[in-house]
């Protein structure tokens, strides 16, 4: 019997959603340095990933609640919030320690009325967490009386710059969360749930999977991020404005979406995601290094943006053909086994 030779792993991997954009992540650095060699200097490329660890961070968490088709516009608010808190706690002679659990409670508990609004009250969650989003920016105005929370301690902003090996710390503990998530989403059958739900509700109901009560756990692994988020924020900023936040969900919804997550839910992992946060920051850093005026920041990201989802959508469509191609020439074959097969 002739052995049948497995497709190449190297092969099988290129070809998943995540890695397209990372072709386009490649072209954006070749392209700025064919401009200017100075943007591929390591301490550059180095600044850049440490610019995108907020993002990433806030796209790990939205990318959970977009697998089950759902999506969480409240993480800016919540940043800002767990933020404040956090900073005037740690002004006041807090620990470090106690601020971070703090901030983590609170993004949980915002997560989760989320979650119950979008489950039990039957809230769109756009609508649900829209409303969330102006409700936490009011109470972060209220609790701060309005202003910046400023001078934080040394020893808290020093987190972001601890260096191990000549690599900063912060960098290698996020990237390990996104290994860990993205194996616990892939290769676990309880991570498989928010793909599942996403992917057929109905479905996913049938085979006993408890939809309200994951769809909750991903608004309150969001909020968590959020809330981390935020102290990333403060650390790396050193103070937290009462706009801290403001108008980065859609940034992080951008960021799902170029690495591949669909917003319709069951499509995409945080390695997409990862990719997409990288690339949102890469590309303002490259039009800097190209002296294109700032301006045109926006356009260009927007233009960028809706040509690889243009992209990957018709490269989705034709992959989607030749399955079904694949599946009725399979059929076919069968049911002309099945005639020619004499009846015992």
């Amino acid at each position: 019997m002739k052995e049948v030779i497995p497709m190449p792993i190297f092969k099988t991997i290129m070809q998943k959603r995540e890695f397209r954009t990372l072709y386009f992540l490649l072209a954006i650095f070749i392209i700025a340095g064919l401009v200017n060699s100075d943007f591929l200097a390591v301490g550059n490329i180095q600044n850049s990933l440490k610019s995108s660890l907020l993002y990433i961070v806030l796209a790990v968490g939205l990318t959970v609640v977009l697998l089950t088709g759902n999506i969480d516009i409240s993480v800016g608010g919540t940043l800002g919030l767990s933020a404040a808190v956090s900073g005037i706690l740690l002004k006041n002679g807090g620990s470090i320690f106690v601020s971070i659990i703090v901030a983590i409670l609170i993004g949980a508990i915002i997560g989760l009325i989320n979650g119950l609004g979008v489950t039990r009250l039957k809230i769109s969650s756009f609508i649900m967490t829209l409303g969330m989003l102006e409700i936490t920016r009011v109470i972060q105005v209220i609790y701060t009386d309005g202003q910046w929370v400023e001078n934080l301690p040394a020893g808290f902003k020093q987190l972001s710059q601890m260096n191990v090996l000549g690599v900063n710390l912060l960098l290698l503990i996020v990237i390990a969360g996104v290994i860990v998530m993205h194996l616990f989403l892939t290769r676990s059958s309880k991570g498989r749930y928010f793909s599942a739900i996403g992917d057929n509700v109905d479905g996913a109901i049938l085979l006993g999977v408890p939809v309200k009560r994951y769809v909750t756990y991903s608004f309150i692994f969001s909020g968590v991020c959020a809330a981390l988020g935020g102290l990333i924020f403060a650390s790396q900023v050193g103070f937290i404005s009462t706009t801290a936040g403001l108008g980065i969900e859609m940034t992080v919804i951008a960021a799902a979406v170029l690495g591949g997550v669909s917003l319709s839910g069951g499509v995409g992992t945080v390695l997409g995601a990862t990719i997409g946060a990288v690339i949102m920051i890469s590309i303002n850093s490259a039009l800097i290094y190209m002296k294109i005026p700032a301006f045109w920041n926006d356009a260009i990201s927007g233009l960028l943006l809706i040509t690889i989802v243009v992209i990957d959508a018709v490269l989705s469509r034709r992959a989607d053909k030749r399955t079904k191609k694949e599946r009725l020439r399979a059929r076919v074959l069968q049911e002309e086994v099945s005639v020619n097969v004499p009846a015992k």
